[in-house]
Order: C-alpha cells, then structure tokens, then sequence
C-alpha cells in the first residue's frame, strides 16, 4: 500500500505542477506509519519537505496535493492536517483484505518475489574446533541462522556453510594439550605448557582418544625423556619447541593423525550443540581438505601470475595496497607454510568459483579489519570486492544477579553454549541474542531469559500465541466450529480500535521482512512480533471472542487465527517455537 500511496502523491504532484519532471523524480517521498488510528493508517510529510524549496506554505501544498487525489480504491479519505502532514485513511474492504491475505496464504504470507534474487553462500560461527562453543559462539549462531531464515523468506538463494578451520599452528597446540593429557592418564606426570588449551573438555577427548588403535601412544612412554616445559625460551617459543618435540618422537604422520582424531571430535561435540540449538548447515567446509586438494597453492600461483606478489624477509607477500587495504599481506611465511589469510583467499575464490553471487560472512566484532583484506584478495584473483559483505557480530556479556559472569576462553573458565540453553531454553537464548542489532554490544540477563512474566519478551510472545489458541480450544470445548468463509465475509465487521490496530500490524509484516532482509536487521523482526503481541494481549483483556453474534464471533476468530499465523512465522525465522499452550 505504501508503494500506491507513493504513486498517487507523485501523480498528485505532477498534475499541480508544482517541480519539474526531473526534480520529480529525484525527490525521495516517505510514507510511515501512523500510531493514533484518529490521524489514519499512513502519513507523509512531502509538503513540509517541498515548501521551503517552492516558498508556499506547507499547509496550503498539501490541500493541493490531497485535491489531486480522488476516489482511490482502497482509500475511504485522505486529508491535509496542520502542520502540513497528508494523512491516509483505508477503507473497511482494505482492511479486510490484509487479514483475507494471511488466512489464504498461511505461512507464505509476507513471502518476497524479488526481481533480482541474490545466490548467496552465508558462512556464519566458524570458530576453531579448538574448544566448545561458548556464549559468544551463540549470538554469531542465532543471528546467521535467522538471516538466513529472513533472506530466503525475502526471496534469496541461501546456502549456508561452516568453515572448519582444521588446519595450522592452533591446532598443533590443541593436539598437544590433548596428548599431554592422554600420557598423564597412561601414568606420566607432565605439566600443561603456558600457551595451551585448558578445561575439563580436553579430559573427555583424551579419555575418548586414548583407547583409539588410530596411533600408538604408548611408545613416547616408553621411550622417556619426555619434556613438558622450555623455561629460558619465551611462551610462543617454548609451545613451538615442545609441538616440535612431540612430533618427531611420535613421528610427523602420526602426530597428524592424532589431530585429526581430535579435530573430527571437536567438530562432531561442535555440530550437536548447534543441532541442538536449532541450527543446521548446509555444508561443512574443511580447510585441511581445501589445502590437501591444492586449491590454496593454485590461488598463489594465479596471484603470482597476475605480477601481484614479492618476496621480503624469506616471505611471499600480496600486494594487498593495491585494492585499498592498509598495508601488503603474507601470504607464505619464512618457512614456506601458507598463511591463514591465504587459505581464506582460496576458500572466497572458491565460493565465487561454486557460482555464488554475494559471499556473505558473520564474524566477530574483532574481524573488523578483514573486509579491507578479504576484499583485496578477492580482487587479486579477478573477482568483484562488492561481491562480499561482512556482518560483523558484537560481543556478549551475561549477568546473573545484577552481576557479571567473568569469562576467559584459553583458561577455560568460559559458559559454552550447550550450558546457556541448559539453563535458561533455547528458545530464550535465541531470541535473547536477535533482540538487539547485532552491531550492538549484548547485555544478556539470565535471570530475565528464565523468568515466566511478560518482562521476559520471548516468553510475552508465546503467550500471546497460546492465548490465541486458547481461544479456539475453548470454541472447541463449546461444541462450537470456526467457520473461516463467514469469517473473510464479515471481516468489515472489525471496527474497534484494538482490531484496527492489530490489522494495521498484520499489514505491516511484509514490509518488515523486505526491510529486515535488505538491512540484515534481524532485531527488526523480533520488535515486530513484541509489538505485535502487545496489541494481542491489549484485544485479548478488553473484547470476548465468542460472543452470541455469530458473524462477528467468526469475524474476530478469523483475525486472531490471521494473527497467530503471523506470530508462528516470524517465530520460525527467529528459531523460536511457537507454543499453543503455556
């Protein structure tokens, strides 16, 4: 409707006169929302925008504008109000029609036919299999998988993926605490180095590794010698001399394969939290595997052969400055290894290569640097730097009791996400997390998540959703049937104020998924569905459903059936379940 009332003010305005053809199509005209029904469904401001620049009082150009504008269908008045606002009425059958619109399309109501739909690889969470996912994991996991809900819903391609970063020097460091710990179970008394992955999971994968035929461990406590500390040398000196250590007495095949032991551990604990929470990928990428195929040694060659590279100091440089990135980039250290950031080069030209149009990545607040890089390297191998967008997701902090939770990933005194959910559902968590834009710091109350009050939204929702059907349980239990024709028919019949505004709600969610969608505001969605429940319950307390008048009763259970579809849509793309009963 917003698009028609656009189209009629600029016919309106052409008609009068009042700018030039250009100038018409240059200025930007906005139509919002009104909160008082008194003042109608929609408002504009054009006047007050246009009168300085046509010296004309405001108030006066919008009575010629609102004089241009006459019987339009679905329109009961329009009318030009001091200061100079135009104000939009909708007619009864209008109204009507947007709760006909839910009940007939269901879930797919809201649904975008874009005429650019995008193909899109959204690579979201990602973290090293290096630990479990803790709370910070989770706001990363919550808003990609609802984006990703949203943009399909806007009418996108989305393809979802994991970047299992198996590969690498934290990884080494990983296998070694774990090997530590497996020889202390087997007797031996050695101490975590100072750089070293601590928490009682690493008891759980070596207990799981150390009965394993996959590589024979026994053998390093036979031999002795073992060392687990270089004093004189500095940490990241001493954790390398030590990984280096193990790997030649254990021998280099079987160190290998004792980390990739690990690894597949560590992603499989990794993809039952997510699971559990609601999330489920598409595909699992492997950087181990990407290396093992050649494809990061292809992607250097083809940068070598586009003259974008240099050797200084022992290393293999790119030329990143010349795509607009702060400084040049390794890409092959002194010691002939690839760089991560050359493995993140193959792994976007790849995406590119599988036929994506955007490569959308969720990463944390601290990648905040890598859109400049990532960019540059997707345009060293012949590809648009437009073609990537990065989301970049904020911190987390948790408060129990007014207080908060302290955290630290390496000692491993951290909440894992699989904890949260035990705790506090997920359902909370979910929604918790999307409740502010993810660009924005995270306050998360536990306390509040746990409650079953209307202070918690999550919870305020679902009532309203269970409340709803509440009432169609109760129609039941009469012997009494919803008849959805009569209904759609006697829609007219709404004409309280808590209905116009639930209808005028209900209208608005199409245009929430396109804006949503197109901002990657996931946050957008759940203030809707608080919204939205605020006007459920505000109907619910003031007005019977059931009522004698057999045309109205099916009038008002047509609209709070048209409601609750709503409410379990936009619960579904946040991930969140939406209960009929509480």
């Amino acid at each position: 409707m917003k698009k028609e009332i656009q189209k009629l003010i600029c016919q309106s305005i052409e008609a009068a006169k009042l700018v030039t053809p250009d100038e018409l199509s240059d200025i930007q005209i906005e139509i919002s929302r009104t909160k008082n029904p008194d003042y109608g469904q929609f408002s504009c401001n054009i006047a007050l925008r246009l009168s300085k620049k046509l010296g004309l009082n405001a108030l006066d150009l919008a009575h010629q504008i609102t004089d241009n504008i006459k019987n339009q269908e679905g329109l009961e008045k329009v009318e030009a109000v001091p200061p100079g606002f135009i104000n939009f009425f909708l007619s009864e059958d209008m109204k009507a029609e947007v709760v006909k619109q839910v009940l007939q399309q269901g879930a797919k109501y809201g649904s975008q036919t874009t005429q650019e739909p995008k193909n899109i690889i959204l690579e979201f969470v990602s973290s090293n299999p290096t630990g479990p996912l803790h709370v910070g994991h989770g706001r990363q996991a919550a808003y990609g998988d609802s984006l990703a809900k949203l943009l399909r819903k806007a009418g996108h391609q989305v393809y979802t993926e994991y970047y299992v970063n198996d590969s690498g020097r934290q990884m080494n460091i990983l296998a070694l605490s774990v090997l530590i710990k497996i020889l202390n179970l087997k007797g031996a008394s050695l101490t975590l180095p100072r750089i070293s992955y601590q928490g009682s999971y690493l008891e759980q994968i070596a207990k799981e590794i150390q009965n394993s035929t996959e590589v024979n461990i026994d053998n390093l406590l036979e031999q002795g010698g073992l060392r687990d500390s270089y004093p004189s040398c500095s940490a990241d000196e001493e954790i390398d001399k030590l990984i280096a250590d193990f790997q030649h007495q254990l021998g280099i095949e079987n160190f290998d394969r004792l980390t990739d032991s690990v690894s597949s551990l560590m992603v499989t604990s990794i993809k039952k939290d997510l699971e559990q929470f609601g999330v489920v990928y598409n595909n699992w990428f492997s950087e181990r595997e990407m290396i093992k195929k050649g494809l990061v040694q292809k992607s250097i060659q083809q940068l070598n052969d586009n003259n974008l590279t240099y050797k200084k100091g022992g290393a293999l440089w790119l030329k990143t400055t010349n795509f607009g990135d702060d400084k040049d980039r390794v890409v092959i250290r002194e010691d002939g290894r690839s760089t991560y950031f050359a493995s993140d080069i193959a792994y976007h030209f790849d995406k590119r290569f599988r036929g994506f149009d955007l490569l959308l990545d969720v990463l944390g607040s601290d990648h905040h640097g890598y859109l400049a890089r990532l960019g540059a390297g997707l345009a060293a191998m012949n590809e648009p730097q437009e073609s990537l967008e990065i989301s970049l997701v904020q911190f987390v902090s948790l408060f129990k009791e007014n207080k908060k939770v302290q955290m630290s990933t390496r000692s491993g005194e951290f909440i894992t996400l699989s904890e949260l959910c035990e705790e506090v559902g997920k359902d909370a968590a979910r929604f918790f997390y999307v409740s502010r834009s993810h660009d924005q710091h995270l306050d998360f109350n536990l306390d509040l998540a746990k409650s079953k009050n209307n202070e918690n939204p999550v919870y305020y929702i679902q009532y309203a959703h269970a409340r709803i059907h509440r009432v169609l349980e109760e129609l039941k239990n009469n012997g009494l049937t919803f008849d959805k024709q009569s209904g759609i028919d006697n829609l007219v019949k709404l004409s309280t104020q808590h209905e116009t505004e639930i209808i005028t709600k209900l209208s608005d969610y199409p245009s929430v998924i396109k804006q949503s969608a197109k901002k990657k505001s996931v946050h957008s969605l759940a203030n809707y569905l608080v919204e939205l429940a605020q006007h459920v319950h505000s109907y619910y307390n003031a007005h019977r459903f059931i009522v004698d008048n057999l045309e109205l009763r099916n009038a008002r259970l047509a609209l709070i059936t048209a409601t609750s579809f709503v409410i379990n849509d936009g619960l579904s793309i946040l991930g969140v379940s939406a209960p009929k009963k509480m």
